[in-house]
């Protein structure tokens, strides 16, 4: 077993290469093979053309070719209310439903280059829900097998849906990153144990995870808000997406701001505002996950992975969103925008909010950019479920909302 972690960068060097290449590259990845156009109708002599955009004016050579180029959605409603411009990047429009596919298809596509990964190979993860799904989809498309190890209160939709990809699905009791049957860990000693074919994903310290968002996903939100952006906002699962994009914005315009998106029970915050590590309610034992006390799924650390300490530089602000303010939130946009999605995008979307008030920007038209990282819909059993929302004494609050647009 040979984990891509050990592929470093030079970060100043290697960051303004990828920087300077990545239009680029995201340029001719953009180009329809055939341009498409086809007429609906012709009346008189109006004709009346579709252009067909990137996706649909040409075959695509399987899956992976969807992965990358997601729309980016104004949220109508927080928008409206707040005199700003709030634009979501929807990653759950990516073919396996999140941000993750980018983080999977780079990490397996560096794999392969190096010959860490070759015919034959299987890749093991360890994760808490959407990584793993990806890597299960991606790692089939490509031919290989998969085990992904995760914690057994992870919501039981992610573990049916890496299941449905073929891959193998190991449940562990959730622990601390110290302890050896931590899913991370027992998943890097399954890919030891398989030998020379065996592949740590290894998401947290892997740097394709940054990679896979300073060459991708952020030249994209470039593009498409015309360079207009004022702020990103991100939550850290790995740090990957907050500190490619934030990487990559800030080399563009040193005055963009890059603000954490922290969930409850999560370090992430204390850090970026006081330089330590810690977070109150870790303190009083009341944890409903072992490593972060919240319902929030996908994001939320209480150590430092080589993704975030990329990320921590380039932040300038965070903010704290408690489970029942995600889950307003989500309620919120659900009613308003038809919007369905998961707990960590309610959390960027509360931060949003809380960004604007907190610098003052309400009508100033300002564009806050943010992640929309996957759908509601794998969150049915636990963040959507009203009974389990009940049984950790969170109630929907429509009134948590209404002050943050006030």
């Amino acid at each position: 077993m040979t984990s891509s972690s050990s592929v470093t960068i030079t970060k100043t060097q290697a960051v303004l290469a990828i920087c300077a290449t990545a239009g680029a590259a995201l340029a001719l990845r953009t180009i329809p093979k055939q341009r498409g156009r086809r007429n609906a109708r012709v009346d008189g002599s109006i004709e009346h053309v579709i252009e067909l955009g990137s996706r649909s004016a040409h075959i695509v050579p399987g899956v992976l070719e969807l992965i990358g180029n997601t729309p980016l959605i104004r949220i109508n409603s927080l928008s409206n209310a707040l005199g700003v411009e709030i634009l979501g990047k929807a990653e759950f429009l990516n073919p396996g439903g999140s941000v993750k596919d980018r983080v999977a298809l780079q990490i397996i596509t560096e794999a392969e280059t190096h010959g860490y990964l070759k015919p034959g190979g299987h890749v093991f993860e360890g994760t808490s829900g959407s990584t793993g799904i990806s890597i299960a989809m991606v790692a089939k498309a490509k031919g290989y097998d998969a085990t992904i190890v995760m914690p057994d209160d992870t919501a039981v939709e992610k573990m049916r849906s890496v299941e449905a990809y073929g891959a193998t699905v190991e449940r562990v009791r959730p622990a601390g990153i110290v302890d050896k049957r931590q899913y991370v860990n027992r998943a890097k000693h399954l890919a030891l144990e398989h030998g020379p074919a065996g592949y740590f994903a290894d998401q947290f310290e892997n740097q394709a995870n940054f990679r896979a968002h300073v060459s991708g996903t952020a030249p994209e939100l470039w593009k498409q808000t015309g360079g207009n952006v004022d702020a990103f906002v991100s939550g850290a699962g790995t740090g990957g997406t907050i500190s490619g994009v934030g990487t990559f914005l800030k080399h563009k315009r040193k005055d963009i701001r890059v603000v954490l998106a922290d969930c409850q029970g999560s370090g992430l915050y204390n850090k970026v505002k006081h330089g330590v590590m810690y977070s109150q309610r870790e303190s009083e034992g009341t944890r409903r996950r072992h490593q972060v006390d919240t319902v929030v799924e996908g994001i939320g650390l209480n150590r430092l992975t080589a993704n975030v300490e990329l990320a921590l530089p380039i932040i300038d602000d965070a903010f704290q969103v408690s489970d029942a303010e995600a889950v307003a939130m989500a309620h919120y946009v659900s009613a308003h925008d038809g919007l369905l999605l998961g707990s960590s995008s309610a959390v960027n979307l509360v931060t949003c909010c809380k960004l604007v008030r907190a610098m003052g920007w309400k009508g100033s038209k300002r564009v806050i950019t943010t992640i929309l990282c996957d759908s509601g819909s794998r969150h049915f059993s636990k963040f959507w479920n009203e009974e389990y929302l009940r049984k950790t004494g969170i109630t929907n609050d429509p009134e948590l909302i209404a002050v943050l647009l006030r």
